[in-house]
This record gives structure tokens, sequence and C-alpha cells, in this order.
């Protein structure tokens, strides 16, 4: 029987086939600002958004709901609106606006919820550039919303390691190659590569060199810079110790050797 010919690879498909669940994502934020504000989000922005998965997730959630995108990268913005905005209704499409621009200049006000997720923030290593960051969110959002990052941590974090994951039903694997990490400036170094069955292995397809920032750290300068209240929402954990995608919030929570939480920053 003749072999099955593969798709050609594309790197930001696998990426979100790996890596992202912007539904989740969304669910969440909406999640955490209704149970502060008591009202449905309406504006989203997603800062370093890449193919603005989670714009078009949000737009589908939300009949009412408009979402923007920034990020300084054409590659991934083309990419999704070639294979994000055409999988949406032309109603739901009109509602997202993507931007080839900086986060720390945006120009839209009156947000709702701003989402820098994927740990995309981590590429400001000053603290100073990163307050500036959170200066301009705050003053972007509208008088009700809300700041969401996600981050992660753990000792397993700081050690050289490459992890596999193997997709059966996609039969390809996905690597995570924490490659360097410098205790004196809390710069990392990191990899993700792919390998499809019965081709070989495609290395370094995305590459992040990151500051690995504190929870603390990250609360300090978000109450520093002005925003009213920060809770962190910690990855509840099932009976083998493995996370389970939920989170609630807490102010205290056991060392693990890696985890992953989310921060909210209310303006009001």
């Amino acid at each position: 029987m003749k072999a099955k010919k593969l798709p050609p690879f594309d790197k930001f498909t696998h990426y979100l086939m790996s890596v992202q669940n912007p539904e989740s994502d969304v669910n969440f934020i909406a999640q955490a600002y209704k149970k502060i504000y008591k009202k449905d989000p309406k504006v989203l922005r997603e800062d370093f958004c890449g193919s603005f998965a989670i714009c078009a997730a949000w737009v589908k959630k939300f009949s009412q709901g408009t979402a923007l995108g920034y990020d300084l990268d054409p590659e991934p913005l083309d990419y999704g609106k070639k294979h994000h905005l055409t999988t949406l209704s032309e109603d739901q499409a009109s509602r997202i606006s993507v931007h080839l621009q900086d986060v720390l200049h945006p120009q839209h006000n009156n947000i709702d919820a701003i989402a820098a997720l994927n740990f995309s923030y981590f590429i400001f290593k000053k603290r100073q550039t990163l307050q500036t960051y959170f200066e301009n969110c705050l003053s972007s959002l509208s008088e009700t919303g809300i700041l969401v990052l996600d981050i992660f941590g753990g000792s397993e974090c700081y050690q050289p390691v490459e992890e596999e994951t193997y997709f059966t039903d996609l039969n390809f694997s996905y690597f995570w190659d924490q490659h360097s990490f410098n205790p004196i400036t809390n710069e990392a170094l990191f990899y993700i590569h792919f390998k499809r069955d019965g081709e070989a292995k495609r290395t370094k397809v995305f590459t992040y060199d990151w500051r690995l920032w504190s929870i603390a750290e990250l609360e300090d300068l978000l109450m520093q810079v002005g925003f009213h209240s920060v809770q962190t929402h910690w990855e509840r954990a099932d009976k083998k110790g493995e996370g389970t995608g939920i989170f609630y919030p807490t102010r205290k929570a056991e060392q693990c050797d890696s985890w992953i939480a989310y921060i909210v920053a209310t303006k009001s």
C-alpha cells in the first residue's frame, strides 16, 4: 500500500495543536472578569497575539464581543488572516482588528480585558520596560478592566532538559527544549522542535530568549504601577500530581517541580 503523503509542514499549525488552547484561555478570562465585575466583558486586546487565535475564539464566544490583536511580526498575522479569519462568519470576522504594532505603544482605550499569554511578556528582560508595558496596559483598560497574564516556574525550569510529547492522533512529536539558564540574570533560552512520523526532526522551529519573572515580582510591579488588586490563580492537580487545567485563586501553594498559573490584575 502506498504511504499516505503528509501535507506540507506549517509551524504555526503545529504550534497551535501542541501548545495553545484558545477556547480555554477565553473561558478563563471571561469567568475571571464576570466573577469580579458581575457582567460579561465585551472588548478584548490580545497582546503578542501571533496568529490571533484567542481573538478568533473571543468573537465566537461573545456575539457582541470585539477583539484587537497586537504583534510586531507580520508572518503569524498573515497566517491568522488566512487560517483563522476564514473560519469565522462575516459578522465574527468584522469584529476583529489586528495591528502590526508594538504593544508598548497601543492606540486603543476602554479595553475590558488585556491578555498577554503564552508567557510572551517574558521577552521584556528589564524591570523598567516591563513597568512601562504594565503602565500602558493600565491606561488602556476601561474602569472595569482586567489584565491577564500566564506564568510558569518550578525547579525543573532551571535545568537543561528536552521533553518530548507525542500526539498519537496527529502523528507528530512536540519537543520543549529548556536549553540554558543564567541564575544571575534569570535569563533563559528555550526552543521548540517538531518531528513528524517518517520525517527528520525539525529543530529550533521557535526560539524564546526570555527572562523568567517570578509571581512575587509581577505582583509587586503591577501594584506599583497602580492596579487596584492582583490575584494569582493556581492550577489544581489530580491525584497523580498532574495539572488538570482548572485554576483557582489562592495566596498559598505547594512547591512543584513545574507549575503554570494565571495572574489577574484589576483596574478598579
